[in-house]
């Protein structure tokens, strides 16, 4: 191994390169360290939304990077990661710029190469990735199946409100008590004239008393004047009629 590391030319992985782009090395060094050593997927989004025109061209090479792996090497694009990712200079153009008093500046339109590497992840990586998807997976089953309970519980409240059946045994026995109670207190139409016939005949009945008492009460005063008229013919002794007799 050389002491600088492993060749840019012989790192492992599947590349795609773009050569001669018309930006400086620096600016395309700045956005590939943000992809470096990510997933994929992961380095697909950054680059969507970073916000330099770096990104546009890069994310054009991450995307050939990622069909040569699947295309040639046969690697599913889902097990790839960035590995490595570089950009060397290009070739510059010069060209001048006139200025005051007959001078020239210089312009350098500077090119670089850029080249993204992706490899396939490891297999400690990709079982535990797969270990982790596989509970996702049946925590995501088992939240659906909870909602689909919950909406069919939902459906069979609503079914039984319509129908118009108590939802337990407990709500049915309150829902009864009630009923019952609001019959007993709630009296119907056609009862009401036979309620107010016997009414009427209790008051009929009770002024048929008061007036039986009242002839009873006017005999016992007329028996008790006939008595003090049949007593009243012979005057006690004493009395001041027979004085004045005498």
């Amino acid at each position: 191994m050389p002491a600088f590391g492993v060749k840019t030319n012989e790192r492992p992985g599947t590349r795609a390169g773009v050569r001669y782009v018309r930006m400086s090395a620096y600016k395309a060094r700045e956005v590939l360290d943000l992809i470096r050593n990510k997933e994929v997927q992961q380095a697909d989004e950054i680059l969507q939304f970073v916000e330099r025109d770096a990104g546009i061209v890069i994310r054009k090479c991450l995307h050939s990077a990622m069909a040569n792996a699947e295309n040639n090497d046969q690697i599913d694009p889902t097990e790839l990661f960035v590995s490595a990712c570089f950009a060397d200079e290009g070739p510059t153009l010069k060209r001048w710029r006139p200025r005051a008093r007959g001078r020239a500046t210089r312009i350098r339109k500077r090119t670089c190469h850029i080249t993204v590497i992706v490899s396939r992840l490891p297999d400690v990586e990709l079982q535990r990735r797969r270990s982790s998807d596989t509970a996702a997976s049946a925590a995501r089953r088992r939240r659906i199946a909870g909602q689909k309970a919950a909406a069919e519980r939902t459906r069979t409240r609503r079914r039984r409100a319509d129908a118009g059946t108590p939802e337990d045994v407990e709500g049915a026995d309150l829902v009864e008590t009630d009923e019952l109670t609001d019959a007993a207190d709630a009296v119907p139409a056609d009862d009401a004239p036979e309620l107010e016939q016997t009414d009427a005949e209790t008051e009929t009945e009770t002024e048929s008393e008061a007036v039986e008492d009242g002839g009873t009460a006017r005999e016992a005063v007329q028996d008790d004047r006939a008595t003090d008229e049949s007593s009243g013919g012979d005057e006690p002794e004493g009395s001041p009629a027979k004085d004045e007799e005498e």
